[in-house]
């Protein structure tokens, strides 16, 4: 759902022609950003990429048509990503406060029009878990997410720091998370602790 675009038509026929959808770094950071991001972050941040140089060809492109760089503001629900709120064009910098504006603008309007559409309710359901979680599993997780280290839960639960890590590996495996963050982040997407 497009709210508002003011894409050069010019660039949005080079962009389909050309295929740009499967290099584009910006919606490449997509995929893994949950802060808001400058265009131009999104190039260093793969600047190991395979596609890097018709990355960078894309990106002088761009700037011929006028969009030289911008700003993207990624919505995520319980779920994940949901969707974001794009502005570019000339480079111009925005202060941290403007990019906080610009996030929780994006957010809100975002919700709302869900809202309107009577769509938001099953997006802020929680993500269904498939497996069940032990006691001490949860407390371990509740600890994890209050930002201790394995040796603060290990004193805090009285048990050693090697089952304290052996509980958390298990946790990654069950909400299928990559490292410690994500097991915290999978948590609060499940609702599993607020």
């Amino acid at each position: 759902m497009t709210l508002i675009s003011r894409w050069p038509d010019s660039w949005v026929e080079v962009y389909r022609a050309r295929k740009y959808t499967v290099i584009d770094p910006v919606m490449r950071m997509l995929n893994a950003a949950h802060r808001p991001f400058r265009w131009r972050d999104s190039i260093l941040a793969l600047k190991s990429d395979p596609h890097r140089s018709r990355m960078d060809r894309m990106m002088q492109e761009a700037g011929r048509h006028g969009l030289d760089d911008g700003y993207v503001f990624p919505i995520h629900g319980r779920n994940g990503f949901l969707g974001n709120m794009i502005i570019g064009g000339k480079p111009i910098d925005l202060s941290p406060t403007e990019i906080s504006l610009f996030d929780t603008a994006a957010k809100r309007i975002f919700w709302r029009l869900l809202e309107i559409a009577g769509d938001a309710t099953a997006l802020e359901a929680s993500a269904r878990l498939d497996t069940q979680l032990t006691r001490r599993e949860m407390e371990v997780m509740a600890l994890l997410a209050d930002g201790m280290t394995s040796h603060e839960i290990a004193r805090s639960l009285d048990i050693s720091n090697h089952t304290v890590d052996w509980y958390i590996h298990g946790l990654q495996e069950k909400l299928k998370a990559k490292n410690r963050q994500h097991v915290v982040a999978m948590a609060f997407r499940h609702g599993l602790v607020t």
